[in-house]
């Protein structure tokens, strides 16, 4: 009995140690790198094994971090668009192989022929023709976009799909915002719901507080973003970001998306009651380097096969690498967007993924 204690004491006393260590190894990736707050996280299907938040909410700032600090996702909100037309799909709202045109007919006359058959599995696995746009692009203007949320996707897109050229060579797969902002389009028709009350929807059922656009927006003392010359964002609503919210707009705290990670792990187990481990494993790896949401590829040094996504929306950077074969998540954030902090970040997940045997 006495060893077993001495052993379980071990244990604890070693996953203390080495929490500490990683802590402090984070603390000094952040000061090299110039990340002004460093949150990460390293998750199984049911424990979280460690979760830090380190640094200052703000660069040059008295404002420390706090572990329930909320980060913009960026296109890491694809893998939650996907997931929820999973589900959708699952429930007979709508099918993978609908097409768009079939939802919104109105549209097809003054659209490009080209994407006439696109289907919404088509837009989720990046295979439908269409050019890249994000909210740098200078048009369409707010002055051309009108209406509510939903009515001003559903205007954009209407005038994206109108462009005469959709791609210049044929790729195997199209890595474009406005894919997303279609399949969303597509979810709000199947579902007489805006995007925005299916990602709440989810949250209530995950006990996830999903958030849309900047966090310090509706709360001035979460994190602000910074660019790559450490100048901090100071709050203002993007009208293009409500565009793309399906692409790239969610935010979210670090410990509740630890909750929307380990239920992406529990399904590729085959621990799901909402998916089978097959459908998760479409999801995941149905297609060469880019599934529904979710990128694969193979970890060149373990040799192990890892789903991930990564954001990086102008002011934050963030990132999540899933390997079911051993099951174990890395989830990292950062709120600058930088090549040196995305460099601090890589070098972070390698030496996690290195303790944790991935």
């Amino acid at each position: 009995m006495k060893k077993i204690l001495f052993f379980a004491f071990f244990l604890s006393f070693l996953n203390t140690f080495y929490g500490q260590k990683n802590s402090f190894r984070a603390e000094e990736i952040r000061k090299q790198y110039k990340i002004p707050e460093l949150a990460y996280a390293v998750v199984s299907s049911d424990s979280i094994l460690e979760i830090e938040a380190l640094g200052f909410q703000r660069y040059k700032s008295s404002h420390k971090a706090k572990i329930n600090d909320i980060f913009r996702l960026g296109s890491i909100t694809k893998t939650i668009t996907s997931y929820i037309a999973a589900t959708l799909v699952k429930e007979g709202k709508i099918k993978w192989d609908t097409k768009f045109f079939d939802l919104y007919p109105e549209l097809k006359a003054a659209s490009n022929p080209e994407i006439y058959n696109v289907t919404l599995q088509d837009f989720l696995t990046f295979r439908a023709p269409i050019p890249t746009w994000s909210y740098g692009n200078e048009t369409p203007n707010q002055q051309e976009i009108k209406g509510n949320n939903q009515e001003q996707r559903y205007e954009f897109i209407s005038w994206f799909f109108k462009q005469k050229q959709i791609v210049t060579e044929k790729q195997d797969w199209y890595g474009s915002n406005p894919s997303f902002v279609a399949a969303g389009l597509m979810l709000e028709k199947a579902t007489g719901k805006s995007y925005e009350t299916l990602v709440q929807e989810l949250g209530k059922k995950l006990s996830i507080n999903f958030g849309f656009g900047q966090p310090n927006v509706t709360d001035i003392n979460q994190p602000w973003g910074h660019d790559e010359n450490l100048k901090p964002e100071k709050p203002f609503v993007n009208y293009k970001l409500n565009w793309l919210s399906s692409a790239g707009n969610i935010n979210v705290n670090l410990p509740d998306f630890c909750k929307f990670t380990q239920m992406q792990l529990q399904g590729l187990l085959g621990k799901s009651k909402v998916l089978s481990e097959e459908e998760f494993n479409k999801m995941h790896f149905g297609f060469p380097e880019f599934s529904f949401g979710w990128y694969s590829e193979i970890n060149e040094k373990s040799g192990l096969k890892y789903s991930f996504h990564y954001g990086n929306p102008g002011t934050f950077l963030t990132k999540v690498y899933i390997c079911k074969d051993i099951d174990k998540a890395f989830i990292l954030f950062a709120n600058v967007q930088s090549e040196e902090a995305d460099k601090g970040l890589m070098l972070l997940l390698a030496e996690l993924q290195k303790q944790y045997g991935g």
